[in-house]
């Protein structure tokens, strides 16, 4: 019988262990709303007046780096395509959440087929911001965020051609897709998307978002950011 109770014992304590790790990653449960830890540098944005929507804004080097969201912050990764900058985004995004202690979760979207299912099932999530990371899922990003407007939205690396305040984005000389229907910018170089600049595309765009600086974009200068 002993044997047979240590069994049971052993099950039990691993249901259990199994339940409240589901528990932990329940993202129905009650979540306040996020706000930044630390505040945004002198530079960030204009002092004097706020960017108004769809305005592109250049922050100061560094200044978003005081920057970091509160612990557990959800963010839900998607992303579309297996070229080099799509990949050297998601490396970004993962290292950051990582270093962070970000909860994400990732949503790749399989082929043209899967694009707009895939936007849907990260609402569904209910995340604090989806960060989308891939050209392809701008045309179906453009279709979906003005009719979820209290959900905040991150394009980092493109941008959209007419967002609405609820997604901002964050661009560079290299990058700045902004849909099919206008065509890749004479501009677009993939070699500009280095872990560098990648890194501080995330870093940037979600110091903007958690100070309600939103609906615009953030444009990234060179200067002063190494490895670029």
């Amino acid at each position: 019988m002993r044997p047979l109770l240590r069994t049971l014992a052993a099950l039990v304590a691993s249901a259990a262990l199994v339940t409240g790790c589901s528990s932990a990653d329940d993202w129905s449960r009650p979540h306040p709303e996020p706000t930044a830890v630390g505040a945004l540098g002198a530079g960030f944005v204009d002092a004097s007046s706020s960017p108004v929507p769809e305005s592109t804004t250049t922050p100061r080097p560094g200044s978003w780096t005081g920057v970091h969201p509160p612990k557990d912050y959800r963010v839900v990764l998607l992303t579309a395509g297996d070229d080099r900058p799509t990949k050297a985004l998601v490396k970004a995004v993962e290292d950051w959440a990582e270093a962070e202690h970000v909860d994400l979760r990732t949503v790749r979207a399989e082929g043209t087929s899967g694009l707009l299912p895939t936007v849907t099932k990260a609402l569904d999530m209910g995340p604090d911001l989806v960060v989308s990371a891939g050209n392809d899922l701008i045309d179906p990003l453009a279709t979906v965020t003005p009719n979820h407007l209290s959900q905040r939205f991150l394009v980092v690396g493109a941008e959209l051609a007419e967002p609405t305040y609820n997604v901002t984005a964050v661009d560079w000389s290299g990058a700045s897709f902004r849909g099919e229907g206008l065509g890749m910018s004479s501009t677009y170089d993939p070699a500009s998307f280095t872990a560098a600049r990648c890194a501080a595309a995330i870093r940037a765009g979600v110091a903007a978002v958690l100070h309600d600086l939103t609906g615009i974009v953030v444009w990234l200068d060179d200067a002063g950011t190494p490895g670029a």
